[in-house]
């Protein structure tokens, strides 16, 4: 079954005040719309990228944060999906969103035990990451928690403040850095100048 963004959004919305506080939301509805104006722009070169799929990724990449607890939203999120019989390429974001370069070390929150969830590493390890879904990687690391966009500098450190430094904390930063290269390269430009309101949250 095929999930647009209004749904997406409506979905998120059902769980407001529902949890200790609506920043994941927020942060979701704010991921989904900077993720739309990449794709968007990404469209306009000619690149073959679903917009409104894209956004609806971003509305649900943490829709696994229903409950108010962090700890296994990956998993919790695709199984939500999943059950509720949403197709796989939107339950897939619950898994890939957190992990760059088809590596699960390659994430923000530390080093995982590989061996905990062998379906969750093989699958970060085989799956082919669609364009929309390497959007969604980006832009997650573009805005925190409450709906603002940052640049990746900012939000990595603030990434850094907030979960600690890790052993794999240089490699996730370098494995960002590549990651928003590859869009402006395919844009043509510096893809901060979709979002003139970056210079107000420096």
């Amino acid at each position: 079954m095929k999930l647009t963004s209004k749904q997406a959004k409506e979905l998120l919305e059902s769980y407001r005040g529902k949890t200790i506080n609506d920043k994941w939301i927020d942060h979701c509805i704010g991921v989904g719309d900077t993720a739309g104006k990449i794709a968007e722009a990404l469209k306009e070169k000619g690149y073959n990228v679903d917009v409104d799929k894209t956004i609806t990724l971003g509305y649900v990449h943490d829709i696994g944060k229903y409950n108010g607890e962090i700890h296994r939203h990956v998993m919790r999120g695709y199984n939500y999906l999943k059950e509720k019989e949403y197709d796989e390429d939107y339950c897939n974001i619950c898994l890939t969103h957190s992990y760059l370069n088809n590596d699960i070390i390659c994430t923000a929150a530390g080093i995982p035990d590989i061996n905990e969830n062998p379906f969750l590493t093989n699958f970060i390890k085989n799956h082919i990451y669609t364009m929309e879904e390497k959007i969604i990687n980006l832009c997650d690391l573009m805005c925190p928690p409450g709906g603002k966009v940052y640049t990746i500098d900012k939000r990595l450190i603030d990434l850094i403040i907030r979960k600690g430094a890790y052993a794999n904390t240089q490699y996730h930063v370098q494995e960002t850095y590549k990651l928003k290269d590859y869009f402006d390269n395919l844009l043509g430009y510096n893809l901060y100048n979709l979002f003139p309101e970056i210079k107000d949250n420096l």
